[in-house]
């Protein structure tokens, strides 16, 4: 019995990243590099400069090998040695012409105008995610999206005078912000280790001293003295009110009286209450 079954279609993301990481240098495992290839390269470490820009590969003789060498025309370090030049490298071929954008595909404009810029800006937003910890802790003061929104902003190739700018300077970002502020950070994530490690420290020596017997009875002695003469204005207040009840009123239409002085007029105001 035959079972008709639907074959999933291919992941664009997934394709274009397998892409991405063919077009990058291989990195090869340990495994592969203990492997022994055909033809050597020169190795500074252990071979002669004679052997630079050849590939050797070690001869098996039965006979010594520095028998019949000649000095006069062969260095002593290439004896047992076969050498062949490199290979010339072949070309990469170049890029396909990118279709109009009003003419192509959705796939197409993906995979020639917006992966081309967004996958470099998502490997070096995590190049310094690893360098702000944020593999290590569960929180940090780095943000993925600022980060990416000013790598594209900066590299955008149609301008050249935005290398310098930071995210909070740049047009969109500074107007959005005037109408929807950010909270500040918590201090938790501004510090660095070092800043942390600094306060943490001081809190905990002003802790030692407060705790000391010395301290903690001049604290109890400026604390029964705040007490007791805190209040002080209050009482002079309610002195001054039962020895002159009438001493904080301001005397009727004292701020118009004018006195004359040597034909100048001054203007008299009421008392205050300080006065």
């Amino acid at each position: 019995m035959s079972v008709i079954t639907r074959v999933p279609e291919k992941n664009l993301w997934e394709e274009i990243c397998k892409e991405f990481a063919s077009r990058s240098a291989p990195v090869r495992s340990d495994d592969e590099m203990s492997v022994k290839t055909e033809y050597q390269d020169f190795d500074p470490a252990k071979h002669n400069p004679v052997f630079y820009g050849k590939m050797h590969e070690r001869v098996e003789a039965d006979e010594d090998v520095m028998k019949e060498l000649d000095a006069a025309t062969s260095h002593p370090s290439c004896a047992g040695y076969t050498f062949t030049d490199k290979p010339p490298e072949t070309p990469p071929s170049p890029p396909p012409t990118p279709p109009h954008k009003d003419a192509c595909t959705p796939r197409e404009y993906l995979e020639h105008y917006v992966f081309p810029w967004l996958l470099p800006a998502l490997e070096d937003m995590l190049r310094q995610a690893k360098k702000e910890k944020c593999l290590e802790r569960k929180r940090t003061a780095f943000n993925a999206l600022d980060y990416i929104t000013e790598h594209l902003y900066k590299n955008n190739p149609k301008y050249d005078d935005r290398k310098e700018i930071t995210f909070e300077k740049i047009p969109f970002v500074a107007k959005h912000w005037e109408t929807h502020p950010r909270p500040p950070l918590p201090l938790s994530l501004i510090w660095t280790e070092e800043e942390a490690a600094l306060v943490i420290q001081s809190q905990w020596r002003g802790y030692l001293v407060r705790k000391d017997g010395e301290v903690q009875e001049l604290r109890q002695w400026q604390r029964e003295w705040r007490e007791e003469n805190g209040n002080i204005s209050t009482k002079v207040n309610e002195f001054w009110d039962k020895k002159m009840p009438d001493w904080d009123r301001p005397t009727p239409n004292a701020s118009e009286d004018q006195l004359k002085v040597d034909n100048k007029e001054i203007r008299v105001e009421s008392p205050t209450k300080q006065s």
